[in-house]
């Protein structure tokens, strides 16, 4: 910290934020939106819509003791329950092997390998990567978390933490599995979901304290970090052009856009978006200036590479996550950090604000063939609007191909939006389960934030769901699940929300 706070242009942008926050307290303009803001906030907060959406619905409630979370629990935790059998049978000569007290031990450390594990899957560049790695290291992890609750026994998978949405759309998927076109073409796309889901539960249930969860998020951003020097790397040395990906006529002068390890430019986006607020968090909950040092490179380094993406949808998902970040950290401050964003946008570099300035222009050609995706997915919606084509993308593409082709001749690989994805694969019911999971995992974390008494845990559940809104914005105009790495670090920040509403639940039992 002292090295910060002896920086000259560390102190001269401390001092520039802190004349311009004390200018905007005192400001006639910052007093009339604190004034319009608290009116319109007890209005919102007293109406019947608020307390409808706020409240704890009869599902939820009902959800800890019900018979499918009970029954659901005890199945997913079979291992878990043979293991410690094996254990009791054999207390004696088990607790006297040093074999099994470094697996024991290891199996207590579930959490450690979980985020190097993710950091792994961050560093591993596409032409080596194959997406049944994934499945293979959940379910080692899986069975390592089983080994280590044998002599546990408060150590199980937590199922009752992820909610009922999440297993009703889980339902879905394994409904569109088995009423698939081809249920052939849609198992591969349902492990992918299952790693996913095994996923998310292994955050959950391996992290007992805070600074467990901590471990695996700077595990993960590490391996981030990695790939976003590699991305920067890749942006000074120049990467080639690719035509589909960047339609010259309307972005005349701007390079190839970096793709780090990744297959694309918008994949790495997306992962940039999800897993750079985490920084935020960092930051503020470093007990030192090596943390708080630390934290600051990484947010740098993956902004630049963020930028050197120029993914539209990334940098707006990236502008949205930090907005949400600060409504919770302070969001008396949202006004002045737009009107701070504003004032940068002349300060850009050329081909960054000419590629802001495509945004929702028709004549880029990126832009408008999505459009005519939407209308060919629009055309097969009218037929499978209610149960859906079965699962993965494989089934879309092909039953494409029973309609009339896009005005180049092509057919869709997806429907680029993720929303409409699940709607054609799910049915109308499993997208109606999608977005019960994603509204009530937001809700879920709000009212968390709002009643946890750690500040570590508030920070890191405040920078998750920044990460989340970010990738949820993105996933109107990209499918981001085509990448299934990405699908995985999805669900792994829904698990990280997930372990901080827990983590804060228990704070507010410690401090009754």
């Amino acid at each position: 910290m002292t090295v910060v706070e002896n920086s000259i242009v560390c102190r001269f942008f401390l001092t520039l934020w802190s004349a311009l926050t004390g200018a905007w307290e005192s400001s006639g303009v910052g007093n009339a939106l604190r004034r319009f803001s608290r009116g319109v906030g007890e209005n919102v907060r007293g109406s019947a819509v608020c307390r409808f959406l706020w409240r704890e619905g009869a599902v939820a409630r009902s959800w800890p003791g019900s018979m499918t979370c009970g029954a659901l629990t005890a199945i997913l935790n079979i291992p878990c329950a043979l293991f410690r059998w094996i254990y009791k049978v054999g207390k004696g000569i088990w607790d006297g092997s040093l074999c099994f007290r470094a697996v024991s031990a290891l199996g207590g450390a579930t959490f450690f390998f979980t985020g190097a594990f993710l950091a792994v899957m961050l560093l591993v560049p596409h032409d080596s990567w194959n997406n049944m790695y994934a499945f293979v290291g959940v379910v080692g992890l899986f069975v390592l978390f089983a080994l280590g609750s044998a002599a546990r026994p408060s150590h199980r998978l937590e199922m009752v933490e992820l909610g009922p949405y999440l297993t009703l759309f889980m339902g879905f998927v394994c409904y569109a599995l088995l009423t698939s076109i081809s249920t052939r073409l849609s198992l591969r796309f349902f492990i992918f979901h299952l790693t996913a889901f095994l996923l998310a539960l292994l955050v959950v249930s391996s992290v007992k304290r805070y600074e467990q969860l901590q471990l695996i998020a700077v595990l993960a951003v590490a391996g981030l970090t990695v790939a976003a020097l590699y991305g920067c790397y890749q942006g000074v040395v120049g990467v080639d052009v690719v035509a589909n990906q960047q339609d010259m006529a309307v972005n005349a002068g701007m390079p190839g856009r970096v793709y780090s390890f990744f297959d694309n430019p918008n994949n790495f986006a997306e992962l940039l978006v999800m897993l750079t607020p985490l920084t935020f968090a960092l930051f503020l909950n470093a007990k030192g200036w090596r943390g708080r040092v630390a934290a600051l490179f990484s947010f740098a380094v993956c902004g630049i590479a963020l930028a050197f993406t120029y993914s539209r949808s990334g940098w707006l998902g990236f502008a949205l996550a930090g907005v949400v970040f600060l409504a919770f950290w302070n969001w008396k401050l949202i006004p002045l950090l737009v009107v701070l964003g504003l004032c940068c946008i002349p300060l850009l570099p050329e081909t960054i604000y000419n590629r802001i300035l495509t945004i929702g222009n028709m004549k880029d050609s990126s832009t408008s063939y999505r459009f005519a995706i939407y209308d060919a997915s629009a055309t097969l919606m009218k037929d499978y609007w209610l149960r859906g084509v079965g699962l993965g993308s494989d089934i879309l593409k092909q039953t494409f191909k029973g309609y009339p082709a896009m005005f180049d001749g092509n057919f869709p690989i997806h429907t680029h939006n993720n929303y409409l994805q699940v709607w054609a694969e799910t049915g109308l019911f499993g997208a109606l389960a999608f977005l019960g999971t994603l509204f009530y995992q937001l809700k879920t974390g709000v009212k968390s934030y709002l009643a946890c008494t750690d500040r570590r845990v508030k920070n890191l559940l405040a920078a998750a769901v920044a990460g989340f809104c970010g990738i949820l914005l993105i996933s109107v105009a990209e499918y981001t699940w085509f990448y299934p790495r990405n699908m995985f670090f999805y669900w792994f920040l829904f698990g990280v929300i997930t372990a901080c509403v827990k983590l804060g639940r228990q704070s507010v039992k410690q401090a009754v």
